[in-house]
């Protein structure tokens, strides 16, 4: 079901087409797996642009204020995405008894790794747009091309990290858990600035 270089080649090519076309956010029910990896990645593709905005020299405060409140909302939708891979795995193996109980605890989740894999995928296709770039001033060519070298190499790393962690949860040799982000700045109940502000208001 999991396989890293394919999540690999789906992050690639996405990332290429939708430099190229951006079609609308998908909606509705997910479909198969990589349609899932798909959902996730394109959340962490909206996100980077949209931080592109809020660095936007000439942005005023009010395009600020409202690029952050878009930065929240799709760092939400990521992180719930990232939490439906492992959700999703989970849900899988659990007919075949697995992961085993009695396997020792991996500290990171497919889910996280695999957006982890997604922000890679990111950051070595505007690398190497950098390395590439005509206009670029002397040296900025070669300073790319090694940060690229440098990407490529701990993308592979971790894809490896991938596949070893779910060939162990299917031997029962290792175990993942379903970590929750539990973001706070979203929800009015926990954020202060939001609660106290309602409280102010009377609201």
């Amino acid at each position: 079901m999991l396989s890293a270089d394919a999540i690999l080649n789906l992050h690639d090519t996405l990332t290429r087409a939708w430099h190229i076309e951006l079609p609308p956010a998908p909606a509705g029910e997910p479909g198969d797996w990589l349609d899932r990896i798909a959902r996730q990645h394109r959340a962490n593709f909206d996100l980077w642009h949209i931080e592109d905005e809020a660095r936007a020299p000439g942005a005023t405060d009010a395009e600020l204020a409202s690029v952050k409140r878009r930065i929240d909302r799709t760092n939400q939708l990521r992180n719930d995405l990232a939490e439906a891979l492992d959700r999703t795995l989970l849900e899988w193996l659990t007919p075949q008894f697995l992961p085993s109980p009695a396997a020792p605890l991996n500290s990171e989740s497919p889910g996280l790794i695999i957006d982890r894999l997604s922000i890679l995928a990111l950051k070595i296709f505007h690398t190497r747009e950098e390395a590439e770039r005509r206009d670029a001033p002397e040296g900025h060519a070669e300073r790319n091309q090694q940060r690229l070298a440098i990407l490529l190499e701990q993308r592979a790393d971790l894809a490896g990290c991938l596949n070893a962690l779910w060939h162990e949860t299917l031997t029962g040799t290792r175990r993942f858990k379903l970590y929750r982000q539990l973001k706070m700045y979203n929800d009015p109940a926990l954020n202060p600035a939001i609660y106290r502000s309602h409280a102010g208001s009377g609201q």
